[in-house]
């Protein structure tokens, strides 16, 4: 992350984060933060990850905690 600096009335060197530029893309489809791509990939990870969850059960007869405290 980038840093600023700023010397106050007494002299002494205070030292800052700069905050990015924040920039929209207006009429095209960002590939970053919060749009409907991003949220359709979180959603498709979120059901794979249960219906994994499932089948280990079903499986092993474990849930997840007592299948990773097994180990």
């Amino acid at each position: 992350m980038r840093s600023g600096t700023q010397v106050d009335d007494q002299g002494l060197l205070n030292t800052f984060a700069v905050e990015p530029k924040i920039s929209y893309v207006e009429g095209s489809e960002s590939q970053f933060g919060f749009n409907a791509s991003s949220e359709r990939l979180n959603g498709r990870l979120a059901m794979l990850g249960l219906i994994a969850a499932i089948a280990l059960e079903a499986f092993t007869g474990h849930g997840v905690i007592g299948f990773l405290t097994s180990l």
